[in-house]
């Protein structure tokens, strides 16, 4: 949040989530969607020195590049270069066409500083309390003979002292709430219609977290995804348009057709069980089946999510505890927002390179994929990536990842938005609000 508040990338989000300048004042993509060139504004520096191409242009090469941490490096794989054109034109080349590439160079991990300063649109003032940020935002009229002064103080505290403090009325916004600390909000009484849900897009569920042993086998992982209640979950999570899901990609991604749901997907679990054991019990035979350890954050939202699992899996005879650290995890649960609406995010989390149980044919799809000229082919070659993941069960799905967020009756410019990416400026003016 505070990295996105005081440096920007090319472009950024509005409150809404939809795509706005940034550095950039103005872009265009080429008509085969191989370039996209960006109009830097006239920005400067905090030391008062202005921002060129160049220098833009070098930190967006680093952040992709092979030695670079950012988590959002895999999904940039497709550009070719980054070229500073003119002191304020920067051309981004690419490999294949990318219509999600804005969508991913407005997320905050790409915010272009330089040190730890960044062009904006917030700065950090001085501040009186110890653990709190003071941030100001001076926005001038286009005639500039106004200017107009925002200011934020922002704080990092536990849900459990942040949520009781909001309901007294001592803080506005309570951003950057997941399915783990959701209880502390729904527990409490709160004004009405301040708890708001992102109706964010992404993964969650469970992956499996090393190769060989009993439960690496697809057919052990099929039982323990088919005989997981996800109505259960969703019911006990109580989020409003939650569902359940039984397949790696989700509705409305980009260019592919919505996921078919399984065959046994709309059957309720009780029906489903004596099949379940008996399935169990073929597979293991007189072999004690195995201790299944589970690799969950801390907090009332995954203990609910355990006590389901251990219901669930219980059934067929498996125990259930959490585990101790991550390499005695048996699965580990994942619960990420995607950046961006391509279906290759959502693949691309199950690559060898990036996790111990996987498909070598998958990986193969989504390397032709990357390399495909003609959008169609490329969701194509995805969906099949997808096809062989989910039939292997290298990801048991549940539902979406819930994030959450409390905003007092002061805030109008906040908006829910897939992203779950929220801005600090204009948060007491309706979006869309006219100077």
């Amino acid at each position: 949040m505070l990295v996105g508040s005081v440096a920007q990338g090319l472009v950024r989000f509005d409150a809404s989530g939809n795509i706005v300048g940034g550095l950039a004042e103005r872009w265009n993509v080429s008509d085969d969607g191989m370039s996209y060139i960006f109009r830097l504004a006239a920005t400067k520096w905090p030391d008062g020195r202005t921002a060129t191409a160049q220098q833009v242009a070098r930190l967006l090469k680093r952040a992709i590049g092979p030695r670079s941490r950012d988590p959002l490096r895999d999904a940039l794989g497709a550009i070719d270069d980054v070229v500073a054109m003119t002191d304020r034109v920067i051309e981004i080349q690419l490999t294949a066409p990318r219509p999600n590439l804005l969508a991913i160079l407005a997320q905050p991990e790409l915010a272009v500083s330089k040190g730890n300063e960044g062009t904006g649109p917030f700065t950090i003032a001085p501040s009186q309390q110890q653990g709190e940020i003071r941030l100001t935002y001076e926005l001038s009229t286009p005639d500039e003979e106004t200017t107009r002064k925002e200011e934020v103080l922002l704080s990092g505290v536990a849900t459990e002292q942040a949520v009781p403090a909001f309901a007294a009325g001592k803080i506005d916004l309570v951003l950057g709430g997941t399915f783990v600390d959701l209880l502390f909000a729904q527990r409490i009484k709160l004004p009405r219609n301040s708890l708001r849900f992102d109706p964010a897009s992404g993964l969650f569920g469970l992956i499996p977290t090393h190769a060989g042993g009993p439960l690496d086998n697809p057919d052990v992982r099929r039982l323990l995804s088919q005989a997981i209640n996800r109505d259960g979950i969703v019911t006990a999570l109580a989020v409003p348009g939650l569902a359940p899901r039984g397949t790696l990609f989700e509705p409305g991604l980009d260019g592919i057709p919505a996921p078919v749901a399984p065959v046994w997907f709309g059957t309720p679990v009780s029906a489903r069980l004596p099949n379940l054991v008996a399935e169990g019990n073929r597979l293991f035979g007189k072999v004690p089946k195995p201790l299944i350890r589970l690799l969950l954050p801390e907090g009332p939202g995954a203990d609910v999510l355990l006590r389901q699992l251990q219901s669930d899996w219980g059934a067929l005879g498996f125990t259930v505890e959490r585990a101790a650290n991550p390499a005695a995890a048996d699965f580990r649960l994942v619960d990420a927002v995607a950046p961006s609406s391509s279906p290759a995010w959502f693949v691309r989390q199950f690559r060898c390179e990036a996790t111990p149980v996987c498909d070598a044919d998958a990986d193969t799809l989504m390397d032709a994929a990357r390399q495909a000229p003609v959008p169609a082919q490329r969701y194509a070659l995805l969906v099949q990536a997808a096809g062989k993941i989910d039939d292997k069960q290298l990801f048991l799905p549940i539902t979406a990842p819930v994030r959450w967020s409390l905003v007092s009756a002061r805030i109008q410019g906040f908006a829910g938005n897939r992203y779950a990416v929220h801005t600090l400026t204009d948060l007491e003016r309706k979006p869309g609000a006219g100077d």
